[in-house]
């Protein structure tokens, strides 16, 4: 499949349209943006385009009370992705104009975009994970996905290779992810643990629902920083296999430890605690590691 051309727009709205895409970027997305800080400035638009397509289609489950909007709204995303009949609502809408601008500039191929939203389809709903397989396969057509169209970009529309470590990144940071928002999940009823995690540890996904925390809730949640872990040291251990110029699309995911150790002090409440880290100690962590890719 491929993407066809969308009106011929001006300069001006294309920029604007960027620009729009950066503010949304800083404002949803803040370790990607600071990621972006450290890309060549040639590059950073189109990161910019990427990351705030995939911060609109994530946030579309808050949007939304039912499910029917939100596939509705995903929709929407898959006909502007190729331009079926709705051009003109595409360039409307700035951060779809950008993306498109984007696609085209460095070829980047629109399936995995869609595959994206297919997979989005699972936050609409409030069914369980049922296996890791599932898990992780959910994570690498989100996550994963984003690292390698970002490798792309910054590689200038070349396709730079290390796609099973883009896998093992996306897949480290998007579980990283689910755990900081647990308490959010908890609280819509949504589960991500994979349910034969659940069942391993003697959990029942009620007492989630619920929010009883448990002995065997901890345990559970430890097992899935574990797997994080896992995907997370496959990466750091063969780091060196990185074409130089896509350790840019890399820099989220260094800041996985410190979110997975921030989970594991004294006073960490699953249900309650805000899993976070100041701006000025996620500059110094991507700074660190965006030095350490120079040497």
């Amino acid at each position: 499949m491929s993407t066809s051309a969308c009106p011929q727009v001006s300069r001006p709205e294309l920029d604007n349209a960027y620009s729009i895409c950066q503010a949304t970027v800083r404002r949803q997305d803040p370790d990607r943006y600071a990621a972006c800080l450290f890309a060549p400035g040639d590059t950073q638009p189109g990161l910019f385009a990427l990351f705030a397509f995939n911060a609109e289609v994530a946030r579309i489950r808050e949007l939304v009370s039912e499910p029917m909007p939100g596939e509705i709204r995903h929709q929407w995303w898959r006909e502007a992705l190729c331009c079926q009949g709705r051009d003109d609502e595409a360039r409307d809408n700035p951060v779809a104009l950008a993306l498109k601008d984007t696609l085209q500039r460095y070829r980047l191929p629109p399936e995995p975009l869609l595959a994206l939203i297919e997979a989005r389809s699972f936050d609409l709903y409030d069914d369980p994970m049922p296996t890791w397989l599932d898990l992780e396969g959910y994570c690498g057509e989100t996550s994963s996905a984003l690292i390698r169209l970002a490798s792309i970009i910054l590689a200038k529309g070349e396709d730079a290779g290390s796609a099973d470590l883009c896998g093992h990144a996306g897949v480290a940071y998007a579980i990283t992810g689910l755990l900081r928002a647990f308490p959010i999940h908890a609280r819509r009823q949504q589960c991500y643990i994979p349910h034969e995690a659940l069942i391993a540890c003697g959990l029942d996904i009620d007492d989630i629902h619920e929010g009883k925390d448990s002995d065997n809730l901890r345990a559970v949640l430890a097992t899935m920083r574990a797997r994080a872990r896992e995907h997370f040291d496959k990466v750091r251990g063969r780091i060196g296999e990185l074409d130089p110029r896509i350790h840019a699309a890399f820099f989220p995911v260094c800041l996985c430890p410190a979110y997975l150790e921030a989970m594991e002090k004294p006073d960490y409440q699953p249900f309650h605690t805000r899993v976070d880290i100041t701006p000025l100690r996620r500059l110094f962590i991507i700074a660190r590691s965006a030095w350490r890719a120079r040497r």
